[in-house]
């Protein structure tokens, strides 16, 4: 029997809970593969509810997803149960947040589930009840490095038909950027890129357009000297390990349709240098990719939108996206 997908609940109190009943309702349209959710049944069969969705919900385990794809959304149910409110996260939402994270973790390492897609958290939410990484991206690197005992270093990238980037540095205020950012730093997120887009996306030789820190890319030193010290040494030497690597380029001229020809994935240094573009180009549909794992893991390009939480208005495109392409690395990467 082919897998499903383990999709994770997100912040309950967010719009990840409304945009998976969404994309279930659009399965058949959408050719969407099977997955399931880890979480509580019984808050998804109340909001279902109170959205008018016609949902029904079936808790299973994750070997019983695929048959019962095609008739009621399944769910593997967790202890731990949902309390929160559509735009009003409580104590409730980061326990159900992290045990559905670490259960859809565990079921694709343990080959139940073919890949973990997950839909949006708050981090400040998690934050306030004790959790101590940075964000998703790290969570995930931790559990996978405690599950296979090797350490592991996850890259984020925003991935879209149009565009795909990779920032070096992200989750970090704009003024600690230059000091944070070094050539090892740069290479080594070259190389996970360059690797993964070889092994997941079967790119045989992935050309990276490296982008500059500065405005002009530093213009010779005289805009800053990071260009020259850092981002140019970085690509000198991803060039003398076989990857087609260029830059840095300014980053002004790089993401406009004949410049993204001439490249797969655009390495960036800071956080808004990425996702400004790819926001910008696909909004509805980009899919946030982590390199690095030894399993797959797609999540929507979005956050969880808690002004518009229990509408019925969120858009599940990102997320139908983020599923196709989970199924798409899964199956190339089996």
């Amino acid at each position: 029997m082919p897998r499903p997908l383990a999709l994770t609940l997100g912040e309950p109190a967010g719009i990840g809970p409304d945009i998976t009943l969404a994309a279930w309702l659009r399965r058949d349209e959408c050719a969407l593969p099977a997955f399931y959710v880890a979480g509580d049944p019984a808050f998804l069969e109340r909001l279902a509810r109170r959205l008018c969705l016609a949902v029904p919900i079936a808790a299973v385990e994750p070997h019983a997803a695929e048959e019962t794809f095609a008739r009621a959304l399944p769910v593997v149910a967790l202890e731990e149960r949902v309390s929160a409110e559509p735009g009003r996260p409580d104590g409730s939402s980061a326990p159900a947040a992290i045990a559905s994270i670490t259960r859809a973790v565990a079921d694709t390492v343990a080959g139940r589930a073919a890949a973990v897609v997950t839909n949006p958290v708050a981090k400040s939410v998690l934050y306030r009840n004790g959790f101590v990484d940075p964000g998703h991206t790290e969570f995930l690197a931790r559990l996978a490095t405690e599950a296979t005992g090797e350490r592991v270093r996850a890259v984020m990238m925003l991935w879209s038909p149009e565009l795909a980037v990779v920032p070096v540095t992200i989750h970090l205020p704009l003024r600690e950027v230059p000091a944070r950012l070094t050539t090892d730093l740069v290479v080594a997120t070259g190389r996970i890129a360059a690797h993964d887009l070889r092994r997941r996306f079967a790119i045989a030789r992935p050309r990276l357009a490296v982008a500059g820190l500065n405005p002009h890319a530093g213009e010779e030193g005289t805009l800053g000297d990071e260009d020259l010290t850092v981002v140019a040494p970085a690509v000198t030497q991803l060039r003398a390990e076989g990857i087609e690597a260029i830059g840095p380029l300014p980053a002004d001229t790089m993401f406009h349709a004949a410049a993204r020809a001439n490249y797969d994935v655009a390495l960036c240094m800071y956080h808004d240098q990425a996702l400004v573009p790819i926001k910008a180009l696909a909004f509805d549909h980009a899919v946030n990719v982590t390199l690095g794992l030894p399993f797959v893991r797609t999540s929507p390009d979005h956050g969880t939108a808690f002004d518009i939480a229990g509408s019925g208005s969120a858009n599940p495109s990102s997320l139908v996206a983020a599923l196709r392409l989970a199924a798409r690395l899964s199956a190339a990467a089996a």
